[in-house]
């Protein structure tokens, strides 16, 4: 069985790849914020929580959030819905996660972490090298319960942010801590899902690293629109102004085999990639014919339509049995700031061959 953790848990990418590859395993406890920022002064509260036991901090952190932001935690919500973790182990901010308490109860550590400049102090970038930054507190959590792995994931930027400066910190930080490293830039498309997501990977093992310098590229044979649901919603088709953008706009994409990345704001302000769909496939459909906008795409006559919410988690690799629990917005957001799942799979597969996990 794997025991694993996350922070910037997200929807939960690395626990659907577990669950589609049919491994045993056990959460041990998952953090994500819900994207709700509230003014507080990190080191007056650790002084305040220092001395209190493990589930008093994290009951005083609780409800600090409970009284100081009125936004429900979204993610939390989709989170607890879709796997079994108690409430108790589900952690609002990374900052005040003591993760002693988890020390030799974790196997695996997946997450990542915004991209932030660091000011390097000595002549070897160490943990406090970093203090101040959320970066810090992934490698904090992951010093404090040693997995026996770790993943890193994280936009390209990451590469050539402050000249590249950032990066050898993240490297270095790791190799502090005493774990061996691979790095992995990889591509969605080139692990099952038609989308162009490039994203870095940093792996890092307590034993010698084994894995491969590169991983096998798998041949794609899926495009957007085996990942289509076959009877939408109404609400998903344009009226004439949205039609009409996105048919002329280069922010738009329609009827692309490969879609572009999933992005945050994906479906809004006719950003992303869409669905032309032609007359005789929706001339049955009186709803769509009575609320949507039938115009002319590359002279042919069709409507326009969103990628719905479950579409989008497909194409990020998430199964159909990952509950909605959540309003679209939210869901769309989600989806889009996750990690997609064939990637965290092939990875996995990795891990176990080498039997670093």
């Amino acid at each position: 069985m794997i025991r694993l953790a996350t922070v910037f848990s997200g929807i939960g990418a690395i626990e659907q790849a577990l669950k589609k590859m049919g491994i045993e395993h056990q959460i041990v406890f998952a953090c994500d914020n819900g994207e709700r920022n509230i003014s507080l002064n990190v080191d007056e509260i650790n002084n305040e929580i220092k001395n209190l036991p493990y589930d008093k901090q994290k009951e005083y952190i609780d409800e600090l959030y409970e009284h100081k932001c009125k936004k429900e935690n979204k993610m939390e919500c989709s989170y607890l819905n879709n796997y079994n973790l108690s409430k108790k182990h589900f952690y609002q901010d990374v900052r005040f996660l003591n993760a002693n308490q988890y020390k030799d109860k974790v196997d695996l550590i997946v997450g990542g972490s915004p991209c932030q400049s660091f000011s390097i102090i000595g002549k070897r970038a160490g943990l406090n090298d970093t203090r101040g930054t959320l970066f810090y507190d992934y490698a904090r959590i992951i010093d404090e319960c040693k997995p026996k792995a770790f993943i890193y994931e994280n936009v390209k930027g990451l590469l050539s942010h402050d000249k590249g400066n950032t990066w050898k910190v993240v490297k270095d930080v790791f190799m502090s801590l005493g774990y061996n490293i691979k790095f992995y830039e990889l591509n969605s498309k080139d692990f099952g899902i038609p989308q162009d997501r490039r994203r870095i990977f940093l792996v890092g093992t307590l034993k010698e690293n084994l894995l491969p310098n590169t991983l096998e590229k798998q041949k794609l044979t899926k495009t957007m629109f085996d990942f289509l649901e076959s009877n939408v919603d109404v609400k998903y088709y344009f009226k004439q102004k949205g039609f009409e953008f996105v048919t002329t706009n280069k922010r738009a994409r329609i009827n692309s085999k490969i879609i572009s990345t999933q992005k945050a704001n994906q479906q809004f302000n006719w950003n992303g990639d869409f669905v032309f769909e032609e007359y005789e496939k929706i001339k049955n459909r009186q709803d769509i014919l009575d609320n949507a906008y039938i115009g002319y795409y590359n002279n042919v006559r069709g409507v326009v339509r969103k990628l719905t919410p479950r579409e989008c988690l497909r194409l990020m690799g998430f199964t159909d049995d990952f509950k909605i629990v959540v309003d679209d917005v939210e869901m769309y957001r989600q989806a889009g700031n996750s990690i997609v799942v064939n990637v965290l799979e092939e990875i996995v597969k990795q891990l176990l061959k080498y039997k670093l996990i």
